[in-house]
């Protein structure tokens, strides 16, 4: 089961209130793409979704519904299942918004359908029970869309979630709009806005997991970014080291920067805070990182100079 299909099941769990009963039918009927003045027709892949819709009609408007079995076009193994409703149609549609007393559509959903924040949330349930889908959060993206035909209605549903600060947008698409959402929190805060506490614990989980993954690799991407600038560091040294030498130049160095010599060849490997230490400790001359560079800015110096005289 996808994750798109648990949130959408965990939804239709919820118990509504009239006014949002209305809301969310008119969401879902509305962006379901099978209305007109004399039916109306719905249908999903998903059965549960069918049958919540069908005891919403059945409570509110005392229809008479049969959930059927049809063929499913969009290449897909799984059943698709309908809703044909003919009778008293046209009423459900005046109810909610859709249609006008001369039967014309309303377009885009009436102010009094989504009048309250309660309404607002069923109306985005029954939107995306219709249309909507999430990536799971373990992919590599985190992604939600809204996919509608209408631009009225695309331009108020992206109103509706930004009044819930969620920075939604709209692209433009072949056969319609979509409205998307790519901010792991914003996407966060949009389940729980429609009501799915269980589906934001499992994305909080994973968002927690992915985040702190992320944060790990790049200290360990930095930690080895220094640890392969410590020993080209030493490399470059170790290799003015070897000029010096060729060239009988160790004489010319100080007592200081001869031990600062002696102690790169003995430990190679060591970075620049590490050799200031291990001086310390062995010399029991103290010398800090700062002290050090600068002897072994000597070396280099120096080695610079042999270089140019052999060219």
């Amino acid at each position: 089961m996808s994750y798109t299909v648990k949130i959408k099941e965990e939804i239709s769990n919820i118990k509504n209130s009239n006014s949002e009963i209305v809301a969310e039918l008119a969401g879902f009927i509305r962006n379901s793409g099978g209305f007109t003045k004399n039916s109306i027709k719905m249908s999903t892949e998903n059965k549960f979704i069918l049958e919540r819709i069908q005891t919403f009609l059945q409570d509110m408007y005392n229809t008479d519904s049969k959930i059927e079995v049809i063929e499913n076009l969009n290449f897909s193994k799984k059943k698709l299942y309908q809703i044909v409703l003919k009778d008293s149609s046209n009423a459900i549609l005046k109810s909610l918004g859709i249609l006008d007393h001369n039967n014309k559509l309303i377009n885009p959903t009436p102010e009094y359908i989504i009048g309250g924040n309660s309404e607002i949330r069923a109306y985005l349930r029954g939107v995306f029970l219709s249309t909507g889908s999430i990536n799971d959060p373990k992919k590599s993206r985190y992604h939600l869309e809204l996919v509608l035909k209408d631009p009225k209605e695309t331009v108020l549903v992206q109103k509706l979630l930004n009044l819930f600060d969620l920075n939604a947008k709209i692209l433009n698409r072949d056969k319609g709009f979509m409205i998307y959402i790519k901010e792991a929190e914003k996407i966060s805060d949009f389940i729980k806005i429609i009501g799915a506490p269980k589906a934001v614990l499992y994305f909080e989980d994973v968002r927690v997991y992915r985040d702190q993954k992320n944060k790990t690799n790049r200290l360990n991407n930095m930690e080895q970014a220094n640890m392969d600038k410590v020993i080209e560091t030493a490399a470059n040294q170790l290799s003015d080291i070897e000029v010096i030498e060729k060239n009988d130049g160790v004489m010319l160095l100080d007592d200081k920067v001869k031990t600062a010599l002696e102690y790169r060849k003995k430990y190679p490997e060591a970075s620049l805070k590490e050799l200031a230490e291990i001086i310390s400790l062995e010399t029991n001359k103290k010398i800090t990182k700062s002290g050090l560079n600068h002897r072994l800015r000597k070396i280099k110096d120096l080695a610079d100079n042999f270089k140019k005289m052999s060219e």
